[in-house]
């Protein structure tokens, strides 16, 4: 058992009520934030439980941070120990369907350490299209680990950039910003979510659904791996920076790449939204 990118439904039924596994169901709606733990109280996974973007799986937004700034590891570690979650634990994640916030809680544990993590393919939608069940209400309270097998964080400081750090990177030609937002609003022609629309100068537009298939699968990895090579067009993936609009989304392309093989690119954490709380950083239109 050891699960560190992707699994199918197949594979998660079997490890439901297995000791050392937590599911962890991460649902979220930018426009409605509290709508994830309804949707989840009215059913879910059974012994999932549930992080919340806001609450859990970032800080509190300030005056120069995007929309969804990095937790405190510290905080983190805690939370996820309260959850179950211990130095030997599988983590599964999942979300609605395409893999964006459970990608998030994918790339945080990964920053704290914790690699036996995967993101359910498909999420929610395929579960109950495999005939899964679902539980609803809260669960119960999650069993106190040893102090041995409690939630060690180990960050990866090489893992984040800030924009401080951003700006020193794009200086350098090998590097690779890759934007995963839309297409129209990398290009600044809508902006449903932030108060300035566009993209960092230097910055390539490669939308996260680029990554699925039709049906909301990840594709292939020697397919996502082909589609990669062609959009790094040379560039080493240790070279490349994942942005989008908070932070989120942008890590939906790191779990892809790591997919595919290609290791070690990083993440822009704060992102479009952070970038832009400087009206003296440089913004770009059109594709």
């Amino acid at each position: 058992m050891d699960y560190r990118t992707s699994i199918d439904v197949a594979s998660l039924k079997a490890l439901i009520g297995t000791p050392a596994v937590a599911v962890m169901d991460c649902r979220f709606d930018l426009a409605a934030p509290d709508a994830g733990r309804q949707t989840y109280l009215r059913g879910h996974i059974p012994t999932a439980r549930y992080l919340d973007m806001n609450r859990d799986l970032s800080s509190p937004v300030t005056a120069d941070s995007g929309r969804h700034p990095l937790p405190p590891p510290q905080r983190l570690a805690a939370r996820f120990g309260e959850l179950g979650i211990g130095d030997g634990t599988q983590v599964i994640a999942y979300d609605e369907a395409n893999g964006a916030f459970a990608a998030r809680a994918w790339w945080l544990l990964r920053w704290l350490g914790h690699s036996e993590v995967a993101v359910l393919d498909g999420g929610l939608k395929a579960w109950l299209a495999g005939g899964g069940e679902l539980e609803s209400g809260e669960p119960s309270a999650a069993a106190a680990l040893p102090a041995a097998e409690r939630f060690t964080p180990r960050v990866d400081d090489r893992a984040a950039l800030t924009t401080a750090e951003l700006i020193e990177a794009l200086k350098d030609a090998r590097r690779l910003l890759v934007d995963a937002r839309a297409p129209e609003r990398f290009a600044g022609a809508a902006e449903p979510l932030d108060a300035v629309a566009g993209h960092i100068p230097g910055a390539v537009n490669h939308p996260f659904g680029a990554n699925l298939s039709a049906d909301g699968h990840f594709l292939p990895p020697a397919e996502l791996k082909r589609r990669w090579q062609a959009r790094l067009a040379g560039v080493d993936p240790r070279d490349a920076i994942a942005m989008c609009g908070s932070g989120v989304t942008a890590c939906h392309h790191l779990l892809a790449m790591e997919m595919a093989g290609l290791h070690g690119a990083k993440l822009y954490a704060g992102s479009w939204s952070e970038w832009i709380r400087d009206p003296e950083r440089p913004v770009a239109r059109g594709s």
